[in-house]
């Protein structure tokens, strides 16, 4: 269990740069405040980690590959390819913790993981709202395949998070692949908010 939330609190603690660069250029001031507000909690989820795991007696990573891959991967293009990955981290995120909540076993892990939750639950939509706009401005036969090709790449994912922290999800109550189907069953809810029908469109 401790591997699993060493390797999620890397994946927090970032300073969000890129993104709150993006979103300035986007020219909407807004948006770039509740950008900002984003990539505050997301630091928050970390420092709540990393007290955990020193709660624990375990240490922080300095650094994990995925994290690595996943942060130069959202960063190659615009803010509708970084938002993209960045829902891919938060639906994954979203099952780990509800799972690290339900089976920790643990009043304070248990405690954490439910704080972290009810964050991610209101970024999924706050990055959904902005996706949906986003597309909007695409022609519409390109909008359903563009997120048909994301939830492959989220199926991907899923994948190797569940075989990298099996042994931690096995404890968790979560096999392998009853995470994978979790993460598979929630991206439905993210495809039909991005491609709710829109006025004309």
């Amino acid at each position: 269990m401790w591997a699993g939330i060493q390797r999620f609190q890397v994946g927090e603690d970032g300073d969000g740069a890129h993104l709150v660069r993006k979103a300035e250029e986007a020219g909407d001031d807004d948006y770039t405040r509740a950008v900002r507000l984003f990539v505050a909690e997301e630091q928050n989820h970390a420092r709540l980690l990393a007290r955990l795991l020193a709660a624990g007696g375990v240490p922080t990573l300095s650094g994990h590959w995925s994290d690595t891959v996943f942060v130069r991967l959202r960063r190659l293009m615009g803010l509708r390819t970084e938002l993209l990955m960045l829902m891919i981290a938060e639906v994954v995120a979203l099952c780990y913790y509800r799972a690290l909540h339900e089976g920790a076993g643990d009043p304070l892990t248990s405690d954490v993981a439910g704080r972290i939750l009810s964050d991610e639950q209101r970024h999924v939509p706050f990055h959904c709202e902005r996706l949906h706009a986003s597309l909007a401005r695409l022609p519409r036969a390109t909008r359903r395949p563009l997120m048909t090709l994301w939830r492959l790449l989220l199926l991907a994912v899923s994948l190797v998070v569940a075989v990298d922290h099996g042994p931690a999800l096995r404890r968790l109550g979560t096999g392998r692949l009853r995470f994978a189907a979790d993460v598979a069953a929630s991206s439905g809810a993210v495809v039909s908010a991005v491609l709710a029908p829109r006025p004309g469109g």
